[in-house]
């Protein structure tokens, strides 16, 4: 039989060895989770508040949808007023009464958030259904009036029409565009009148 004098160290120590078995787990666990959670205000930007994935803006006219701006990230900026988009930035023009479909694709925009209007830059780049397109680096994009507007280099093409010029600006209802300056323009198939052999030729 085991003397009592022998059983109360003995449950004395494996009391302590259970208690610091019990901090040990809780320190490591502790740690663990500190170490996986998301340091929100270490990994973003000073002047960023908070990022997302996959952000979906969309613009209501008549009840219905009239633009919708996609992006795979958007950071909104301390104030929630300014959402800076990234990465496979589409925007979106469903065909209305008033206007054709139109495409365009950027690298990155800038979404204001009480206007809706847009900055779009890099590679940016506009389809429409009626056969109007163009190139340029950076264009803005005013909601209100329902217009695009740029002053850097654009080259733009419609049917028979090609020109590069700087500056331009179209609305989005009728596709018409106005340039600040004509740098070359070029109309294919154009048919003019050959006086000296009385005929019409097609200049190629």
């Amino acid at each position: 039989m085991v003397s009592p004098a022998f059983i109360r160290p003995a449950l004395a120590l494996l009391v302590a060895a259970a208690v610091v078995f019990i901090v040990i787990a809780i320190f490591r666990n502790g740690s663990n989770r500190s170490g996986s959670a998301p340091l929100t205000s270490q990994q973003l930007p000073q002047n960023v508040d908070i990022a997302l994935k996959r952000a979906r803006f969309t613009d209501m006219k008549d009840g219905l949808v009239d633009w919708e701006l996609v992006a795979d990230r958007v950071e909104y900026n301390k104030s929630g007023e300014i959402a800076t988009l990234t990465g496979g930035i589409r925007m979106d023009f469903m065909k209305s009464a008033t206007h054709a479909a139109i495409k365009v694709t950027a690298d990155t925009a800038e979404y204001l958030v009480n206007s809706k209007n847009i900055k779009l830059s890099g590679n940016v780049h506009v389809v429409t259904k009626d056969g109007v397109i163009f190139n340029t680096d950076k264009i803005d994009y005013t909601a209100a009036i329902s217009q695009f507007r740029t002053t850097e280099k654009v080259s733009f093409s419609q049917e028979r029409l090609e020109l590069i010029a700087t500056g331009m600006v179209m609305d989005v209802k009728d596709h018409k565009a106005r340039f600040f300056k004509l740098v070359d323009a070029t109309v294919t198939g154009l048919s003019v009148i050959d006086k000296t052999k009385n005929r019409t030729e097609e200049k190629r």
